[in-house]
């Protein structure tokens, strides 16, 4: 079992950065793609980014790419979304996600990831 908890939401205005972080307990991070979604009201979850568990390749999505990074420390079992020049349609929940991974493969289906945070609200005001 994979125990992973977000922080690093907040209120911030369009152009401001911020990083959200997700602490993992239980197994150590490094056997697992991880992800970041996001769901804003009425609307689906989305997928935001993905990093590979054995070349930490990187993914992202269109509306993000070029602003969003994210990027994982094994030693301290966290995965970080940093993101700049945010933008009023940010605005969503973001989860954390974890699926064990034999090598350099990610997921952009929600179903697909294993292990959820509870998430944490980011909200971007014009």
């Amino acid at each position: 079992q994979v125990q992973l908890v977000e922080s690093g939401g907040g209120l911030v205005q369009a152009g401001d950065s911020l990083r959200l972080s997700c602490a993992a307990s239980g197994r150590t991070l490094s056997s697992y793609a991880m992800a970041w979604f996001r769901q804003a009201p009425g609307k689906e979850r989305e997928f935001v980014a993905a990093i590979t568990r054995s070349d930490d390749n990187t993914y992202y999505t269109d509306s993000v790419k070029g602003r969003f990074t994210i990027s994982r420390d094994n030693a301290k079992n966290t995965v970080y979304l940093q993101m700049k020049s945010l933008k009023p349609e940010d605005t969503a929940v973001y989860y954390c996600a974890a699926r064990l991974s034999s090598g350099s493969y990610f997921w952009r289906r929600s179903m697909s990831y294993e292990y959820w945070g509870q998430g944490t609200q980011v909200t971007v005001s014009s």
